[in-house]
């Protein structure tokens, strides 16, 4: 069994329908779904506001490729367009976080692989990924330079207007699922 933690966001089209295709074809394998933020872009090409959430995710059969691979074919069925590195997108999927259960616990994956690396090596600098990664899941930890640190601490440590940028929006997704998850 796995669980991950998956960062959306679309900017391009019917953005919040984009976001529920993810919820929605994750179906039950879906623990926790964030309130929806609007962000400006990250990266310096110049493009209109995001919509961003966080799901948080478990499968018996997925390991952390399978979760890039869903993730993968659900930005194909959005007709995403990788031309632009930071580029506007109908739809972004993005593996931040995941882990397998080991021993009776969820052991974080690492990987350095070019292909999926893990944990995410620029989530601890983005406000967008942190504030409602938080929302499901308060106690998150997260691996940074070897070291596991608080995603709420690592939120602290951004600048000001980083943070402020994040906006909860009055939108949700459908299927959220009841409760939330530890996910450290």
């Amino acid at each position: 069994m796995s669980r991950a933690v998956l960062s959306i966001g679309s900017n391009m089209g019917d953005r919040l329908a984009y976001l529920r295709s993810v919820v929605d074809g994750l179906g039950d394998r879906v623990v926790a779904v964030s309130p929806v933020y609007s962000t400006p872009p990250w990266g310096g090409v110049e493009q209109d506001d995001y919509l961003n959430a966080i799901v948080l995710v478990d499968d018996p059969e997925l390991d952390a490729l399978g979760w890039l691979r869903r993730g993968q074919r659900l930005e194909q069925a959005a007709d995403r367009v990788r031309e632009v590195r930071w580029g506007a997108r109908t739809l972004d999927v993005d593996v931040v976080w995941c882990a397998e259960w080991a021993q009776g616990e969820f052991v974080p994956v690492r990987s350095a692989d070019p292909e999926l690396t893990l944990p995410h090596p620029q989530a601890h600098r983005r406000a967008f990924v942190l504030v409602p990664w938080l929302d499901v899941a308060p106690d998150a930890v997260l691996e940074v330079d070897g070291s596991a640190r608080p995603v709420a601490d690592l939120l602290a440590e951004l600048p000001a207007a980083e943070r402020a940028g994040v906006r909860r929006t009055d939108f949700t997704l459908a299927q959220a699922a009841e409760g939330s998850a530890s996910c450290s």
